[in-house]
């Protein structure tokens, strides 16, 4: 172990930890999913509840999670056979390994979508982008969205075969600035437009009338989408951590980075849909619908919908790409712990895997559309599987690691190095014995009755 501690990466220090792990919790998630939740259930109510969420639940599984990637300097595997041999211990860490190995291949083809939509903003085909069907003949076309798809994964196959200083802290210096500039750019432009300040009020202000069970099931859900709860990405980051780097102030840095970015995309969104539609909250629809078809047909209404477009989807590649390194990085470090294997050899097996895994959910839509799981095409089987069965039941088991087996005074050990004191202690342990695992559990019954559909969310 200390020759594998010796030769170990790590971030060059706090800020190389932060904004590489702000960057994989920024992602798709907040830019598309988050503004529509909060249209849904009930905007300011919905996203009070959210930012509480974010420091009780959200604080308690970042801090709990990057320390034992410190603790143990391993991955998600090795970190949890650290502390024993149990069965359910080596479950617990493959569950969080397999994850991201299962996420990032149709994540990379959402992130060559995005692509193709950034050229053809860039080239001046705004127009053509909000045709009715545009979005749907694209997807089937399996030749331009396997070719998409395959750009979008060497790009992220370089950065993480450069290494973690040299590729992800490097490139996350570079695109969250960048990502937060443009972020706040087009929330302005957003905000201002005729019309948008009643979606501006519906998202800033709370409402206690459009409370509902749903808002804080919705908002929880939201949680392990927006912080990269529960997929290995901050155990793994963990281990990266310098013993001397506070990991309580890191993660409150985190915590504002992806609020303030998951604010920023509602007032980019909210207002402008608000404005194009009269109004109506439910023009905002989920997912890729969203993003390509709605706002496309919004740009295209408004003034300078060129400049905006190729502004908000670079804005949208840059957040896809740190969030798809993080999510490379931890399968390789699994592989680099777990097998032994150098990280050129590690970087080439998962991009095979997320070439194989990824091009059927790149032609899911197209060549392969008549093949179903359960319903679903690919791509949205991958995704039921891994956020809404998955990473609940990894939450779980990551709650009674901390509980039952590393006990809470390992955690504080680890927490106070270089500290003078653990703040949300009392918070810490509420949070982690009782309340995480029950949310954990709410959320993994609620997707799944959703997803077969037993009740509507």
């Amino acid at each position: 172990m200390n020759t594998q501690e010796r030769k170990r990466s790590s971030f060059s220090g706090k800020l190389g930890y932060v904004l590489s792990a702000a960057g994989a919790s920024v992602g798709l998630g907040n830019i598309w999913r988050f503004p529509y939740l909060a249209a849904k259930y009930g905007g300011g109510i919905f996203l009070l509840i959210y930012i509480l969420l974010a420091l009780t639940f959200g604080y308690t599984m970042i801090v709990a999670e990057s320390a034992i990637g410190r603790m143990t300097r391993k991955s998600p595997v090795g970190a949890f056979k650290s502390f024993g041999k149990a069965k359910w211990l080596s479950f617990g860490g493959w569950i969080n390994a397999i994850i991201p190995i299962l996420i990032v291949p149709y994540y990379s083809v959402i992130g060559g979508w995005v692509i193709k939509y950034l050229v053809e903003y860039i080239k001046g085909n705004g127009k053509s982008l909000a045709v009715d069907g545009y979005f749907s003949e694209f997807i089937s076309n399996g030749v331009s969205t396997e070719l998409c798809f395959l750009v979008f994964c060497l790009f992220t196959l370089a950065i993480i075969y450069a290494g973690v200083r040299n590729g992800i802290e490097r490139v996350s210096k570079m695109m969250m600035p960048v990502l937060i500039l443009l972020s706040v750019i087009i929330a302005i432009y957003s905000v201002t437009r005729p019309g948008a300040i009643e979606g501006v009020k519906y998202f800033l202000i709370p409402n206690v009338k459009n409370f509902s069970w749903m808002t804080v099931v919705a908002a929880m859900g939201q949680m392990f989408y927006s912080l990269s709860i529960a997929m290995g990405i901050l155990i793994t980051f963990g281990s990266y951590m310098k013993k001397d780097v506070s990991l309580e102030d890191s993660t409150r840095n985190v915590e504002v980075f992806d609020t303030a970015i998951a604010m920023m995309a509602g007032l980019m969104i909210i207002p402008a849909v608000f404005a194009f539609s009269g109004g109506d909250p439910d023009t905002l629809q989920a997912g890729p619908s969203l993003m390509f078809i709605t706002i496309p047909k919004v740009f295209q209404n408004m003034g300078f919908g060129t400049a905006v477009g190729i502004l908000f989807f670079l804005l949208v590649l840059f957040a896809a790409i740190t969030s798809s390194i993080a999510l490379t990085e931890s399968a390789v470090s699994t592989f680099e712990d777990e097998l032994r294997w150098n990280r050129k050899k590690s970087t080439i097996i998962v991009g095979i895997i997320m070439v194989a895994l990824g091009s059927l959910s790149s032609l899911g839509y197209g060549p392969l559309a008549v093949v179903k799981i359960i319903g679903m095409q690919f791509l949205d089987f991958f995704d039921f599987m891994t956020n809404s069965v998955m990473m609940p039941i990894a939450a779980v088991m990551t709650c009674l690691l901390v509980s039952k087996v590393v006990g809470i005074q390992r955690i504080e050990e680890e927490v106070m190095q270089g500290e003078s004191s653990f703040r949300r202690r009392k918070i810490f342990i509420v949070m982690i014995k009782y309340l995480c695992p029950i949310f954990a559990v709410i959320i993994l019954l609620s997707s799944v009755a959703n997803a077969f559909g037993w009740i509507s969310m």
